[in-house]
């Protein structure tokens, strides 16, 4: 569930409606519900008190905001982050160094001895290479790098292509079949403390056998790691649990997945790993938007305008994703209308006859479960802005992320001398 639901014929974000906003901050906007933010983490780690030892990470990725990681590490959150700038977000949210988990198959050098001198719980390794590189970092400096070896289990998460991640055709971890042998002469390097093996198949997974699928693997490559003398304290099972997109689809829930770990992980005695993400914050979030006009054409269907665009809201335009576009002032009357933005790009479409609420120009409209891999992908493309956030708490609502006007980019480019 969420906390975005109509009053009195006005879709409202807890006790505010959406209105109200869009007066005073304009659109488009991205509007996020802590109340939503901190059911969903107290959900997700309820779920999984059932197992022994376990350690939550957000996924950064998904919404970098401060504010939203500053609510994850009220709710006892670490992060899990990809680069030295979501490292940086981290701390300056306040999540503690030793709950960072460090992924990411391309960290720089800079990157990982940031990483070294903050004190982060675990780096992710994602080839030798790395961790050769890694090793004599921290050996250099007199520290120990704690990590774990990412996998790849050759496994179909059966989601899209461009968001699975554990197929052998896919750049992240090394082959499952060979890292017993990548583990143990890491493990053999000043400056390395090998303490477990990382895994992630792929992003919004529908099914739960993939995961069960993976997890098997990874079990088999611990017992094998033991028998060859090495130890084996963590196992990191990374995210990837979806979320629905459209009105009546259904997911496995937090209390399954939880139940299907704690069967498949029950004789491993390690400290279990997540990083969930999209499953927290995906429906946290809705993308306001204001309709610039509707465009008919006779026997056609119309086209909505809309001042958000694939700059703002990327996956439509990449991964063909789907999102609920509702008004915000319904009238009880419907339309079928392709939904679009101003971009100068026929991919700027975020839906095609579509039935959606009967629509006029200057309503309001949202884009449901935007809270994930929305602001954080947003770009300054056709020389716009980037989009402003806020955050609703009960009544009350605060700017989370300012609005950055084209003019502001602009400022931060130079026309050289050699040019005049």
């Amino acid at each position: 569930m969420d906390h975005f639901e109509y009053r009195d014929g006005v879709l409202h974000a807890e006790d505010l409606p959406l209105t109200a906003i869009a007066e005073a901050v304009g659109t488009p906007v991205y509007v996020y519900s802590r109340a939503t933010l901190e059911r969903h983490a107290r959900v997700f780690r309820e779920a999984l008190s059932i197992l022994p030892r376990v350690h939550i990470a957000f996924a950064i990725k998904a919404n970098p905001n401060l504010a939203v990681l500053r609510v994850m590490k009220r709710e006892g959150l670490g992060a899990d982050v990809v680069s030295g700038g979501e490292m940086a977000r981290a701390l300056a949210a306040g999540m503690p160094a030793q709950d960072i988990v460090f992924s990411g198959v391309g960290k720089q050098h800079h990157e990982m001895i940031a990483g070294l001198e903050a004190g982060i719980g675990q780096f992710n390794l994602e080839s030798e290479e790395e961790g050769i590189e890694l090793a004599a970092l921290a050996a250099q400096r007199g520290l120990t790098a704690h990590c774990a070896l990412r996998v790849n289990p050759d496994v179909d998460a059966r989601t899209h292509a461009k968001i699975s991640t554990g197929k052998a055709e896919n750049k992240f971890g090394v082959p499952i079949d060979r890292a017993c042998e990548i583990y143990s002469r890491l493990a053999a390097l000043p400056g390395m403390d090998m303490r477990g093996v990382a895994v992630h198949i792929g992003s919004q997974l529908s099914e739960l056998e993939p995961f069960e699928e993976a997890f098997g693997k990874v079990g088999a490559l611990v017992a094998e790691l033991r028998a060859n003398g090495q130890t084996v304290t963590h196992v990191d099972l990374g995210g990837g649990l979806g979320v629905p997109y459209k009105a009546g689809e259904v997911f496995p829930t937090p209390q399954a997945y939880a139940e299907m770990v704690a069967r498949v992980t029950k004789d491993w005695d390690v400290t279990l790993m997540f990083e969930p993400g999209r499953v927290i914050c995906g429906n946290a979030g809705v993308l306001l938007t204001k309709v610039v006009r509707v465009k008919r054409s006779s026997n056609q269907v119309p086209f909505v305008i809309v001042d958000a665009a694939m700059n703002d809201l990327a996956r439509p335009a990449m991964y063909g994703a789907w999102h609920d576009f509702d008004a915000v002032k319904p009238t009880g009357e419907k339309m079928t209308a392709h939904i679009v933005g101003p971009i100068c790009e026929t991919g700027d479409t975020f839906a095609m006859d579509r039935q959606i609420d009967a629509i006029q120009t200057g309503d309001l409209a949202v884009f449901r479960t935007a809270g994930a891999y929305g602001a954080t992908m947003a770009s300054s493309y056709n020389s716009r802005g980037f989009v402003a956030e806020v955050m609703v708490d009960g009544d009350k609502w605060a700017v989370v992320a300012d609005r950055i006007l084209p003019e502001a980019i602009t400022a931060a480019e130079r026309v050289p001398d050699f040019l005049d």
